[in-house]
C-alpha cells in the first residue's frame, strides 16, 4: 500500500492519492472488520414485509457489501413477478436456492407477466405459492402448474371473487398431483378433486367457503386420515351435510386448534373425529333455532379433554354471543349467533342439556335476565361451582338472587359449595346498592354456607355502613373502585 502511494504522489496523482486515503480509512472502520459471513445473516433478523426493499439499498453501500448480499441466494428468493428485470435479476441471484411466489391478481394478469417465463424452470425451486385474484385470473395461473414441485411446503389459492361459487375446479394435474412436502394448505371457493392422500408432511389445513355439495363427510375424514401430522385445521363454511361414515372414527393425534365456523351443525364432522387432549375447539355457529348440543359430537367422548368441563364462560351480549368450556387439559370455545334479545336465556338453557355437575369456574358477561328462573335452573346441576363471576351484567341483583337459598318447599340450595363471588360492574353504573349481595351472603350464612369472599370491582358502593353489613356474613369482603 505504502509504495502505491509513492508511486501516486511521483506522478502527482492527486485523485488517486485521495481515493487510496477513502479505500484505507474504509477498511479501517470498525464496520468493516465484521467477517463476510457474518454481515451477510443481517437481513435474516428484519421484518419480512420490509425486507425486499432493504437488501437491495444493502447492495448500494459499497462494492464489498454488493459482492457479501448478492453471493448469497437465499436474499433473492421472494418473487412478486410485478417487474419483468427486477424478476430476472432476482430469479439470477437466487441460484438453486427455493423460492418463494406470490401473486396478487387484483390488477389482472396477462401473458408478458414475468410468471409465465419464470415458471417452467422455477417449479421444481418452488417452495411456497400464494395467489390471489379475481376467478377467471387465478384459472389462468394454476393451468400453468402442471409440473411436480418436489420442495413444495406452503400452498394459497384463494379466487378473491368467487365465494360460495367453487367455479374454479383444482384436478390432479396440478403439479402432477404430486403435494407430499406440502406443510400449510389454504384452500377458498375451490371445488377440489387434488388427490386427498400423500399429505405425511402436512400440518396446517384450511377449507373455506366450499359448498356442502361439494365436499362429503367421507372426502374429509380421508383426508384427516392421510395427514397424520396434522395440527391446525380451519373450517369455514365448509363442513358437508351428507356422507356421514357410520361408526367411523379418525384420531388427529397431533392437533392442537380446529375452527370451525358454519351454518351447518358442526356435529355431522365431529361425531367422527377423536379430539386429543390439550387440543382447542372453536366453533362459530347459528343458535337461531338449536341448542349448543348439535353444535357438539353425540358422544362427548370424542373430546378426549373434556371428560369433565371445569370452566363455562357465557358472554350472552346479543352483538356477539360465546360460551367457552374448558376442562384443565384443554378447552371448547364457542360463538353462538343469534338476533334474539333474549340470548342469555337461550344460553342458559342450553347449558341444561350438558352435564355441568362438575364444574367449578362460571363466568357471566354482559348477561341480562328478566327473572332469576333461567339462572337457577342452570346453576341446580353445578354442585361443585367454586367461583361464580358475573361481569358487566345487566341488573346484577337478580343474577345475584338466583344464588339465595329457594324458599320453595324442596329447600334446595344451589351451588352449595361456592366459595367466592366476583362482581365486575359496569363502567356506566355510578352507584351501586349491594342490598341484594347482603341478603344473599346472609340467606347462604345463617345455612351454614358462608361465603369465603366477595369481590367487587368497579362502580361506587353507596355507603360504607353497606360494606360493613356485608362483612358481617362473608369471611373475605374486597372492593376495588377501578377495575
Amino acid at each position: 500500500m505504502r509504495d502505491i502511494f509513492q508511486i501516486a504522489i511521483l506522478e502527482k496523482d492527486v485523485f488517486e492519492v485521495l481515493r487510496l486515503i477513502r479505500v484505507r480509512k474504509n477498511m479501517l472502520a470498525p464496520i468493516n472488520k465484521i467477517p463476510p459471513e457474518i454481515l451477510a445473516l443481517i437481513p435474516d433478523f428484519w421484518d419480512t414485509c420490509v425486507r425486499d426493499q432493504d437488501v437491495i439499498a444493502l447492495t448500494h453501500v459499497c462494492r464489498a457489501w454488493r459482492e457479501v448480499f448478492v453471493s448469497r441466494s437465499s436474499l433473492w428468493t421472494n418473487f412478486d413477478c410485478l417487474d419483468e428485470e427486477k424478476t430476472r435479476v432476482y430469479f439470477e441471484r437466487s441460484k438453486s436456492s427455493p423460492i418463494n411466489l406470490s401473486l396478487d391478481l387484483s390488477e389482472g394478469i396477462s401473458f408478458r407477466n414475468p410468471f409465465f417465463q419464470i415458471i417452467p424452470l422455477a417449479t421444481g425451486r418452488l417452495r411456497s405459492l400464494f395467489v390471489e385474484g379475481p376467478l377467471e385470473d387465478v384459472e389462468v395461473v394454476t393451468s400453468h402448474l402442471s409440473h411436480p414441485v418436489p420442495l413444495l411446503e406452503h400452498l394459497s389459492i384463494l379466487p378473491g371473487d368467487g365465494y360460495m361459487s367453487c367455479e374454479l375446479v383444482l384436478t390432479s394435474a396440478l403439479f402432477d398431483g404430486g403435494l407430499s412436502s406440502l406443510r400449510t394448505l389454504c384452500l377458498e371457493s375451490v371445488h377440489t378433486q387434488l388427490p386427498w392422500r400423500n399429505m405425511v408432511n402436512l400440518t396446517s389445513f384450511a377449507l373455506r367457503h366450499t359448498p356442502p355439495r361439494m365436499v362429503s363427510v367421507g372426502q374429509l375424514l380421508d383426508f384427516f386420515e392421510n395427514a397424520p401430522y396434522l395440527e391446525e385445521v380451519e373450517l369455514c363454511f365448509a363442513i358437508p351435510t351428507s356422507g356421514a361414515q357410520n361408526g367411523r372414527l379418525v384420531l388427529l393425534a397431533c392437533l392442537k386448534r380446529m375452527h370451525i365456523e358454519d351454518e351447518t351443525p358442526a356435529s355431522v364432522l365431529l361425531d367422527h373425529l377423536l379430539i386429543p387432549a390439550g387440543a382447542k375447539l372453536e366453533i362459530t355457529a347459528d343458535l337461531f333455532s338449536s341448542l349448543v348440543r348439535v353444535h357438539l359430537p353425540r358422544s362427548l367422548d370424542n373430546l378426549k379433554n373434556f371428560s369433565d368441563f371445569t370452566t363455562i364462560e357465557l358472554h350472552p351480549d346479543k352483538y356477539y354471543p360465546c360460551v367457552k368450556f374448558s376442562e384443565p387439559n384443554g378447552q371448547v370455545n364457542m360463538t353462538l349467533r343469534t338476533s334474539r334479545h333474549d340470548s342469555t336465556n337461550l344460553t342458559l338453557e342450553s347449558l341444561a342439556e350438558l352435564d355441568t355437575s362438575r364444574t367449578e369456574r362460571l363466568e357471566i358477561y354482559h348477561g341480562y335476565l328478566l327473572s332469576r328462573e333461567p339462572l337457577y335452573q342452570a346453576l341446580l346441576p353445578m354442585k361443585d361451582l367454586r367461583t361464580l363471576t358475573l361481569s358487566k351484567c345487566r341488573s346484577p341483583h337478580i343474577l345475584i338472587h338466583a344464588l339465595q337459598p329457594t324458599t320453595s318447599s324442596s329447600k334446595v340450595m344451589v351451588c352449595p359449595r361456592l366459595e367466592e363471588l366476583v362482581l365486575v360492574l359496569d363502567p356506566h353504573e355510578k352507584m351501586y346498592h349491594i342490598t341484594s349481595v347482603i341478603e344473599m351472603a346472609a340467606a347462604r350464612a345463617s345455612r351454614g354456607e358462608k361465603l369465603r369472599t366477595v369481590r367487587i370491582v368497579g362502580g361506587c358502593i353507596t355507603t360504607n355502613l353497606s360494606m360493613s353489613e356485608l362483612r358481617n356474613h362473608v369471611w373475605n369482603v374486597e372492593y376495588s373502585p377501578r377495575d
